[in-house]
């Protein structure tokens, strides 16, 4: 079979909501390329990561590359993509250059290619991710791993943004604490959640491929039977009640869920946001606060922010 890759030229905040897009409209893997990469402290990095070449990066925003199988539709497909893509403008996100190539690919060379990128990589002070196709030994009996499939769906789970949201579930999670994961994505989150002591924890997504992902994902981690994997708008008819909710998504979509997320929480429970471009902050806090959640914390990484809420 052949391939097709098509690449676009954008900007950072744009990442999250294009690689959600391109999954969606059929995409058999997406790769980041951000030239932050180049000069990033890699000092919680297990020995040699990666070696990358300057020249595959612009020397502004980012490339989002998506592999595309070459058939009769992929015009079609393309075309949904950029409409797609164009159609972020709406949410005031900032598409920058948003330039759009197409090209034809070696398939031996996706297949395996790709897969250099993807080390193991310490998140926080418990928890480091895997590839499955990595050999790790953990540094110490306390070291929770977790294994990921990024062939699956959503990356790695090593997005600023997901990085943000465990070290927040690190902080505040107590054992047999039940958790609701919004929009799960891959499961990364609920299987940390499961890892890190939850009883319980019921991943959503409106999204059936994150839902496959999520469920492929707990299983490979052994935790199938703690997390409860179901396709869902955000919290609609969702009526149990929580000890915390997390929600790694964009900032316009925690917004039209925060007086849901109150009402599923029970009094003290904590609601932890993320996804949320460093402009975008002030707009998802005023919306909590004015919800009754007092703001715990406001963590920054790499221009993006996180905010940890408590039910007061």
């Amino acid at each position: 079979m052949k391939w097709s890759e098509f690449c676009i030229h954008t900007t950072n905040e744009a990442v999250e909501p294009i690689s959600n897009i391109l999954h969606e409209t059929g995409a058999s893997g997406v790769v980041i390329e951000d030239p932050l990469d180049l000069i990033k402290d890699r000092d919680t990095f297990f020995g040699e990561v990666y070696e990358l070449n300057p020249d595959d990066y612009p020397e502004d925003g980012v490339y989002i590359k998506a592999y595309l199988p070459v058939n009769s539709h992929l015009g079609e497909t393309v075309d949904a993509m950029k409409q797609a893509i164009n159609n972020l403008q709406l949410y005031d996100i900032d598409l920058g250059r948003n330039q759009v190539t197409v090209s034809e690919i070696n398939e031996e060379e996706w297949a395996t290619a790709w897969k250099k990128y993807y080390k193991p990589v310490e998140i926080s002070e418990k928890i480091t991710i895997i590839p499955t196709w990595e050999t790790y030994e953990p540094a110490s009996d306390n070291e929770v791993i977790i294994e990921l499939d990024p062939g699956m769906a959503f990356g790695t789970g090593t997005h600023p943004t997901t990085v943000q949201t465990i070290r927040a579930i690190e902080q505040y999670i107590n054992n047999q604490d039940v958790v609701i994961d919004v929009g799960c994505g891959s499961g990364v989150l609920s299987i940390a959640s499961g890892l890190l002591g939850a009883s319980e924890v019921h991943a959503f997504d409106l999204d059936d491929v994150a839902v496959k992902s999520t469920t492929i994902n707990a299983k490979l981690n052994n935790m199938h039977e703690r997390i409860t994997v179901k396709q869902n708008h955000l919290l609609s008819h969702v009526s149990m009640q929580a000890d915390m909710i997390v929600a790694n998504i964009l900032a316009e979509i925690i917004i039209q869920f925060v007086g849901d997320a109150w009402k599923n929480l029970k009094p003290g429970g904590i609601f932890i946001t993320s996804g949320i471009i460093r402009s975008k902050q002030q707009m998802v806090q005023k919306k909590l606060q004015e919800a009754g959640f007092r703001i715990l914390d406001v963590n920054e990484l790499q221009d993006w922010v996180s905010i940890t809420a408590k039910k007061i």
